[in-house]
């Protein structure tokens, strides 16, 4: 059963009637560009067909109502929001970022195949969702960008996730059989076709995180604390030749981190014309380096994300392999040739349950498009 099936069909069962409206919104891999959308810099994502569906219908009063299996029930008034914690948080502080006082309540369940805190971007797909049911609903237009930028703001201002705008712009705006080259200064996005003969295979180590208690915020603060140091608006602004004299007084983490921003922009750029020229083998190579550099240079892997990488790149038909999203825990993603796939995912799966002695999943993913109304 599709996640639009079994969303109308729990609706049905939860609410006693058909709901008026049903849309969905992907989550995503980040193939390069780790920890660069926060610094204005590049980044490489492709939305994937995982996502989360929402199933609602208009209520006449101004509360939301929200279901989903396995969660508490979300219940809040538009009109009196207040700051708690769980997954409701979302949905109030995208009705926040979208000016609550004037937006129309509705009933809804919710239903998603995207693992939750695996780095495949579970929160963006929930807030574009929910952003794209309180549209339908109020028979508003639906602007992509303009969505994902105010679900980029309920993520910062109200969740308090001081993160970049990657996940939200390419769950708003991701397009079926394409990668997407965003500049996240000026949100300018290049739509680029991925490559034939090859496949992103998503690696989950079954290791899990939350953005709000891990290191996540320390990583930017690292960051602006080094553009601060070299004089600069924002890492993308800072010529690597930069790199080999830095300035008196740096200490080495800042230094450490500008060095992954200022390397990872540059080979993500490389990627994205590996890409699009078919070269899967730079391709490939530029996806390992990057999980070198976020090992080394960000500190941002961990033990199991290290272990999955490594029997990845061990493995038939790997071309490269990395950690995915924000790191510390969750999935990797390896670029491997469709001719092999089988054989490579037999081959990692058994060399990761071999080092960590857990054991993994893994989704071969196909690029999907964006945010949108299934039914309404």
């Amino acid at each position: 059963m599709s996640p639009e099936d079994q969303a109308i069909a729990l609706f049905r069962e939860r609410f006693g009637s058909d709901p008026t409206t049903v849309v969905q919104a992907p989550g995503r891999v980040n193939l390069v560009g780790g920890h660069t959308d926060y610094n204005n810099g590049f980044v490489l994502p492709m939305a994937i067909d995982r996502r989360t569906v929402i199933a609602a219908r208009p209520r006449t009063d101004t509360s939301v109502v929200a279901w989903s299996e396995g969660f508490p029930e979300a219940s809040f008034d538009l009109r009196s929001l207040e700051r708690g914690a769980g997954w409701s948080e979302y949905l109030m502080g995208v009705a926040w970022a979208m000016g609550a006082d004037t937006l129309p309540g509705w009933d809804g369940v919710v239903t998603s195949t995207i693992p939750v805190g695996a780095s495949l971007s579970s929160s963006a797909a929930l807030e574009l969702a929910t952003a794209l049911t309180f549209s339908t609903i109020a028979g508003e237009g639906w602007d992509a960008v303009e969505a994902a930028q105010l679900a980029h703001t309920a993520e910062v201002g109200w969740v308090g996730v001081n993160s970049g705008i990657m996940d939200q712009l390419i769950s708003a705006c991701g397009r079926e059989d394409h990668a997407m080259l965003l500049d996240c200064r000026d949100l300018t996005q290049q739509h680029i076709l991925m490559p034939p003969g090859v496949r992103v295979v998503v690696l989950d180590t079954g290791t899990r995180r939350t953005l709000t208690t891990s290191n996540y915020n320390q990583r930017r603060d690292e960051c602006d604390a080094a553009a601060t140091a070299f004089g600069v608006e924002t890492l993308r602004d800072l010529a690597v030749e930069r790199l080999q004299q830095p300035p008196a007084g740096i200490g080495e983490i800042p230094l450490s981190r500008a060095r992954h921003v200022v390397e990872e922009n540059a080979r993500t750029l490389t990627a994205a014309t590996a890409m699009s020229t078919g070269d899967t083998t730079l391709l490939g190579k530029m996806i390992s380096k990057s999980h070198v550099s976020l090992r080394d240079n960000f500190n941002v892997s961990s033990d199991a994300l290290n272990a999955m990488a490594g029997a990845a790149t061990a493995s038939p038909g790997c071309l490269g392999a990395r950690m995915t999203g924000a790191g510390f825990a969750g999935c990797a993603i390896a670029l491997v040739e469709e001719a092999a796939l089988d054989e490579f995912i037999t081959e990692t799966t058994r060399r990761y349950r071999e080092s960590t002695d857990q054991e993994p999943s893994v989704y071969v993913c196909a690029a999907a498009g964006g945010a949108s109304a299934v039914m309404m």
